[in-house]
């Protein structure tokens, strides 16, 4: 459902109401029509069900939302800098991607006896991407963090933009490799949905079985790296050669070790044989054996099972407001995965992982990723049951000028929004799990030791890419 609100006072009050009715706020973006700017809030339900609040932004403004819902905080700072909307009400609106500006036009004034900045990064010491924190500490204790990143902001949403649909597919999805799946399947979900085009069988199927790939292979690397945060070598080593058998079976399914390619507006180009999909069975059976005991000896391992509890906490209530997403809610006692709403993915039966102790600190970030390691083999046992062949999908209604599409990326929610011009992409935009969950990074940093922060940091292990798209 699409509602445009001819007054900003409209828009608030819709949105108002539905997140009163148990609504969620799911993206906003600005884009031109009609030669103004209007603005668009997308809120979803428990139950899958998609709405969309617009507005004219008269002359150059609407209301903000910010207030009644924190976690468009990111989405109203990003379509003013890129679309020069103001949101009124939204102060101090700080610019995000706009790096032409003072330190104390994007840091938050800390004073006090003692207290002292320590700046880190953009440019680290390792292979990283770009970003920029500034811890306010008293002492060792993180007092509170300013996050900065896109710095490597490429624009790939407007380069986008006239490009056929199919054709932008390989923009958008470039946005990050470590989400390429997850982000294709997003936006060919709106595109398709825009062209009213449903998803035959065989095409759920083999998208989920990419998804899955993508989330396996993820999975390990996470554990990997909050191995590598505690200073672990043997368990930081051992998962990841298990993240390079995931990846070493992409390149032989797709070609590509990030499963770039794989996937296609309308249709499915994936074509494997009964060798191929044995192969991917044994490399997975031998993956849940080794992973299996890999995590056994983290949990034997008493000197790095005590560094996780009580670290990094964001709770339920937090997660909810900031609008966490992915393992980072669920593993705060938040049991939402999009998994149990995907009419156009092969999930059938999915129930979502809860763990015992959800206390939403590190140690139950890294369980929850043990945890729902397991359901991903299964899901992956279950659909590779046969070959795979090239599927194209029929049109079966009148679609519409908007389509969206939402997938349970390895972090959590991804969301992309597609508004077409007959064939052609008119505005795109994507919100990943990642972009969703940052500022739970600086929540979760708050009242830790400065020491802490970089177990703090890999137990969510976002992307940065994701940001910069």
């Amino acid at each position: 459902m699409n509602t445009h609100h001819d007054s900003g006072s409209t828009y608030r009050q819709g949105i108002a109401d539905a997140l009163a009715d148990g609504w969620r706020f799911a993206s906003l973006h600005a884009t031109t029509e009609d030669g103004g700017r209007v603005v668009r809030t997308l809120l979803s339900s428990t139950g899958g069900d998609l709405r969309i609040e617009s507005a004219n932004a008269a002359p150059d403004s609407v209301p903000t939302i910010v207030d009644l819902c924190p976690a468009a905080g990111w989405d109203e700072r990003e379509a003013h800098d890129l679309y020069g909307v103001d949101f009124d009400g939204h102060e101090p609106l700080r610019p995000l991607v706009d790096h032409d500006v003072t330190l104390e036009q994007f840091a938050t004034p800390v004073r006090g006896h003692d207290a002292y900045q320590v700046a880190v990064g953009p440019i680290h010491a390792g292979v990283i991407e770009s970003g920029h924190f500034r811890f306010h500490v008293v002492g060792e204790l993180i007092l509170h963090v300013d996050t900065r990143l896109f710095y490597k902001h490429r624009g790939l949403e407007r380069a986008a933009e006239g490009l056929a649909l199919e054709d932008a597919l390989g923009v958008v999805a470039r946005s990050c490799s470590g989400c390429w799946a997850s982000n294709a399947v997003a936006y060919a979900h709106a595109c398709e949905e825009a062209l009213g085009l449903p998803a035959p069988p065989e095409l759920a199927r083999a998208r989920t079985i990419l998804l899955e790939l993508e989330r396996v292979w993820n999975t390990l690397n996470d554990i990997s790296a909050i191995c590598a945060g505690v200073g672990l070598a043997a368990g930081t080593s051992r998962f990841a050669a298990l993240v390079d058998d995931a990846r070493r079976l992409n390149q032989r399914l797709t070609g590509h070790r990030f499963l770039a390619g794989s996937v296609a507006v309308g249709g499915n180009a994936l074509d494997l044989d009964g060798s191929a999909i044995r192969d991917a069975r044994k490399t997975l059976a031998r993956i849940r054996s080794e992973s299996s005991r890999a995590w056994k000896a983290l949990l034997f391992n008493g000197s790095f099972m005590d560094r996780m509890p009580d670290i990094g906490i964001v709770d339920a209530a937090t997660a909810s407001t900031l609008g966490a997403v992915g393992t980072a809610a669920r593993a705060a006692g938040l049991a939402e995965d999009l998994r149990t709403t995907s009419p156009r993915l092969a999930y059938d039966g999915f129930a979502v992982a809860v763990l015992r102790r959800q206390t939403g600190d590190v140690q139950a970030r890294l369980e929850q990723r043990a945890l729902e390691l397991l359901p991903c083999l299964d899901i992956l046992d279950r659909l590779l049951d046969g070959s795979i062949r090239p599927v194209t999908s029929v049109r079966a209604g009148q679609g519409a000028s908007i389509g969206v599409g939402r997938v349970e990326s390895p972090r959590g929610a991804t969301t992309c929004v597609v508004e077409r011009d007959g064939d052609r992409v008119s505005r795109v935009r994507l919100r990943t799990g990642s972009y969703a969950n940052w500022p739970a990074v600086a929540h979760a940093a708050a009242g830790n030791l400065l020491p802490d922060f970089p177990l703090i940091n890999k137990s969510f292990e976002l992307c940065y890419a994701c940001v910069d798209r």
